[in-house]
């Protein structure tokens, strides 16, 4: 290798690098002054660091077959933050490609791209109220939701964590609570600054105070006396699944709706977002935002159904152990989760399978499911074992997915990865639903095995946030559609 070419590989490199820098205080500028969440080809930019963004962009020629260079999109993103903007979803990445390599816009300047392309939401005034949130318990899905909401802290964030909901504290309790969001052995540490605030029983998180309330029922709070009003509350307990338990959150003084993170029972909606959202009307009080592994595969079987039609199948789950098993052999009133999750493969059941028609109607009575817990913490694998109406080959299925987490209205809920390469941990922080692993892809004519990857604690928490999102009125644009 000479001298000049090393020289060349580095200049590329910082070049990129240094787009990149440039880009963070604006991705993050967006966010807080308009809530506007940066995308490139899919990943989501909000807090993205340099490498991050430059990872990003490379992943564009493996969809297009083309480069997209960070020195194409800068200026793009330069001007797009001098605009006023309402919330919205928009893709840089697919914004700066189609300015460079479509013809229809060969002869715009960027300026007048951008007014053209965002016409939906420039020069819109947000008046949108501000949404108090409450966490009704604060265990593996209640403190991500906790940094999912602190993250997005600016002065035109709509949804506002207000305070969580904890049975009686001991001596040390306030401390361990805020440690537990500061410390994560699976997700990392908190990205910010946390504080405890002794006086008030708060806990300080990012310019958030967060009250921190003992109580032992739902009905219990008044919520109005920590200035708390029309709260939405995510009970993330499980301990309460139907209409009447729910029902115990809207008693409480200064609340208005209740979401359980976990299914719902007898006549509670249970909503996959981006499958059946559109059943969540404003008049609904009460809501279930499913389970995770019925988050992961409804998306990826409304799409496969629509397109080939499901005859039947069956969905086998790897899933990792989740806290309601045992660390070592103990008694377990389910049968199984008494023996060891840590040392053990446990067979046990799933009603996720069964759980898609609730979300998707179609197929009900259609498929059939199962589970093995796997000593992992985190990040899942469904098999979907499927028999179709029409036949179709691997690449036509995979082109089918992978345009489907490109360019659908799923793209927020199925992300999809051709790497020969990839295993459970890489999943690990994952927004989407559910991410198609294409390489494993199994057709013959009208049979096709699926591998679809989901991190079953922060991808879930993400569904739950649009769920949220959507019961506070706060629905925003993707751009481009």
């Amino acid at each position: 290798m000479n001298q000049q070419f090393e020289q060349e590989l580095m200049g590329s490199w910082q070049e990129r690098q240094e787009y990149a820098e440039l880009m963070q205080p604006l991705l993050g500028k967006l966010y807080r002054d308009s809530a506007v969440e940066i995308s490139i080809f899919g990943r989501p930019m909000l807090g993205a660091s340099a490498i991050d963004i430059i990872k990003a962009h490379r992943t564009v020629r493996r969809h297009t077959g083309e480069k997209l260079r960070l020195r194409e999109s800068w200026p793009i993103l330069e001007e797009m933050s001098k605009l006023k903007l309402a919330p919205a979803h928009i893709d840089l990445g697919k914004l700066a490609f189609a300015f460079h390599h479509d013809e229809a816009f060969k002869d715009l300047d960027i300026k007048s791209y951008l007014n053209d392309q965002l016409i939906e939401i420039a020069d819109k005034q947000d008046n949108h109220p501000v949404q108090d949130v409450v966490l009704y318990g604060f265990g593996r899905i209640g403190r991500l939701l906790a940094r999912l909401l602190i993250e997005r802290q600016g002065k035109n964030n709509k949804l506002r964590l207000k305070a969580i909901v904890v049975r009686g504290g001991k001596d040390g309790d306030l401390e361990k609570r805020a440690s537990l969001l500061r410390r994560d052995s699976v997700h990392g540490p908190f990205n910010g600054s946390i504080t405890v605030d002794h006086e008030r029983n708060a806990i300080k998180a990012n310019g958030s105070f967060i009250q921190v309330i003992y109580a032992d029922s739902p009905d219990s709070v008044d919520y109005t006396k920590y200035g708390i009003n029309d709260a939405i509350v995510i009970d993330n307990t499980g301990i309460w699944r139907d209409r009447d338990g729910l029902g115990l959150h809207l008693k409480a003084k200064g609340t208005k709706k209740a979401i359980l993170t976990a299914p719902g029972k007898g006549d509670v909606k249970n909503i996959v977002y981006g499958v059946n959202h559109d059943d969540i009307k404003v008049e609904d009080t009460i809501l279930s935002a499913a389970s995770c592994t019925t988050n992961a595969i409804t998306p990826v079987l409304k799409a496969l159904d629509e397109k080939y039609g499901i005859t039947n199948g069956h969905v086998e789950t790897v899933h990792s152990f989740t806290n309601d098993q045992n660390l070592i052999d103990n008694f377990h009133k389910a049968e199984r989760r008494g023996r060891s999750a840590a040392l053990n493969m446990v067979i046990t059941e799933t009603g996720a399978a069964k759980a898609v028609s609730k979300a998707y109607p179609k197929l009900d009575g259609k498929l059939t499911g199962n589970a093995i817990r796997v000593p992992t913490p985190n990040v899942s694998l469904a098999i979907l074992n499927l028999n179709l109406e029409t036949a179709t080959d691997k690449e036509e299925m995979n082109n089918f997915l992978r345009d489907l987490s490109l360019f659908s209205s799923l793209q927020h809920q199925i992300d999809f990865t051709s790497s020969i390469e990839i295993v459970s941990t890489d999943l690990v922080g994952s927004r989407a639903a559910s991410v198609v692993d294409s390489q494993a892809t199994i057709v013959a004519g009208n049979r096709a095995t699926l591998y679809v990857w989901y991190d079953n604690e922060f991808g879930y928490s993400c569904q739950v946030m649009r769920c949220v999102q959507s019961m506070a009125g706060l629905t925003y644009p993707t751009i481009p559609a």
